[in-house]
């Protein structure tokens, strides 16, 4: 809880720095050289299970950096980078990453049925009021459309079993719960071709 409550006023503080002078995007560039081992040239992952991270809401990043590096998400890899860099780092990468092009699939989708069953579950789970009707994220929540299908999946049942907290995390555990796998199979597929 004192993690996320430092998060919380260290993305407050940077916030109230950010109205003077907003992140330059350009300077970011060189400071992401580290992130496409895994996270692909250009914010676009290769890797299963890696996030794409080109597009990606620019508060949205800040918080899963600083909830990394204050140890509110836990990941093996991401903790350690994350206790590495700054907050002007932390500020630029944001905007570095919300300023590429989102991933999009240019492939047709190979299962229309179950991206239809998709995107029931994202109307009847209400999605759309936090992640926005074309599911891009708005400042703080994640973008989803075009993101990799089996991260999403295993976001989501991260969510669902408490393995993922920070942030959003109580919100999204109260939606990830009920769903059954099925319905987060169609529901990542959906997402993942729009």
């Amino acid at each position: 809880m004192r993690s996320v409550l430092l998060g919380a006023m260290l993305i407050a503080t940077m916030a109230c720095g950010s109205s003077a002078r907003a992140a330059d995007p350009a300077s970011g560039k060189e400071k992401a050289e580290i992130c496409a081992g895994c996270h692909g040239e250009n914010g676009i992952s290769q890797t299963e299970n890696i996030p794409s991270l080109a597009g990606q809401q620019d508060q949205f990043t800040q918080w899963q950096l600083v909830f990394f590096r204050g140890g509110a998400r836990k990941s093996e890899l991401m903790q350690p980078i994350a206790e590495q860099i700054s907050n002007e780092d932390v500020r630029v990468l944001g905007a570095y990453f919300a300023s590429l092009t989102p991933p999009k699939d240019t492939k047709p989708d190979d299962n229309p049925d179950l991206s239809k069953k998709g995107a029931e579950a994202a109307v009847g789970r209400r999605c759309a009021s936090c992640h926005g009707d074309a599911f891009a994220g708005t400042k703080a929540v994640a973008r989803l459309a075009g993101q990799r299908e089996e991260y999403l999946v295993k976001a989501l049942h991260d969510y669902k079993s408490g393995v993922r907290t920070g942030g959003a995390g109580a919100a999204m555990t109260d939606v990830a719960y009920p769903l059954s796998d099925e319905e987060i199979t169609a529901l990542s597929h959906y997402l993942a071709h729009l």
